[in-house]
């Protein structure tokens, strides 16, 4: 399935658009991280949670949960939360 990667993690793929595989968000991610590695760890943290300043889109709508099930038709969005004052 395609996956969108934000410009804070180009330096691992080099590409905006990537291929990825997994029947859940948590098996996508680690696909990405076993083609690009030490990505996955830029947006799940050590007791295997989301990372704050991460969203994850599925199809244009937000999910919370790594075990969320995922088609091959999908498309999933990593966006880098912005913030600042």
């Amino acid at each position: 399935m395609k996956v969108l990667i934000p410009g804070p993690l180009l330096s691992y793929t080099k590409e905006r658009h990537v291929e990825a595989s997994g029947t859940t968000l948590a098996e996508l991610l680690a696909d990405l991280d076993h083609q690009y590695p030490g990505l996955r760890f830029r947006v799940i943290d050590e007791q295997n949670r989301m990372r704050p300043h991460m969203r994850f889109f599925v199809n244009g709508e937000q999910v919370f949960d790594l075990t969320c099930p995922l088609r091959p038709t999908d498309a999933v969005y990593l966006v880098q939360a912005l913030s600042g004052g």
